[in-house]
């Protein structure tokens, strides 16, 4: 048998018998397959997880794939705050994000006092102004996205946007106390 005849198929009798001059014979080359084929790819459609259904039967899960609308300008695209819609909703846009977590830290990202400002105008369309723990924060593009999305996919929310600030600085007095106490600020 040959010295690579495990990557091969089991030879015959002719090529596991030396030769009997001496010379060298040639063996038969073996199909050449990859030693790890790529596991194949599921041609299914995406399906959110189990975990993303926690507002019942009435949470948008569209919006949460829904890709980013063309925002022009700096600001969002936002009208005035409607005070009626802003108390109506703002309980129910901090319960969503009291689910968007630092993935550094242990606690939310409203409980750590990151969340300035919420809004809703006459559209139904949500501003959230929140700033970050610091302008080099690792999650900088992760966290406005999530809120952004979390917040769009309250029921009666036609759309969402967030607005990074960096006024007033972010520091741990800005915390709750519940987020203090969860840290050991005390």
């Amino acid at each position: 048998m040959g010295i690579f005849s495990f990557l091969t198929s089991k030879g015959s009798a002719e090529t596991d018998a030396p030769a009997a001059s001496g010379e060298v014979t040639a063996q038969p080359v073996a199909e050449s397959r990859p030693l790890n084929p790529a596991p194949p790819v599921p041609e299914t459609p995406f399906v959110p997880p189990p975990v993303w259904d926690t507002g019942g039967p009435d949470l948008d899960v569209g919006a949460l794939t829904a890709p980013l609308p063309a925002v022009t300008g700096d600001q969002p695209q936002v009208g005035p705050p409607d005070p009626a819609l802003t108390a109506e909703f703002q309980g129910q846009i901090v319960e969503v994000i009291k689910t968007v977590f630092d993935p550094e830290i242990p606690v939310d990202i409203y409980e750590l006092g990151l969340i300035y400002d919420i809004v809703v105008d006459a559209e139904r369309r949500a501003l959230v102004r929140m700033t970050l723990t610091s302008p080099a924060c690792p999650s900088a593009q992760q966290l406005p996205s999530e809120v952004r999305f979390k917040v769009k996919a309250v029921p009666g929310i036609a759309d969402a946007a967030v607005e990074i600030v960096w006024e007033p600085p972010w520091d741990k007095d800005r915390m709750s106390e519940a987020a203090k106490l969860q840290l050991g600020f005390f």
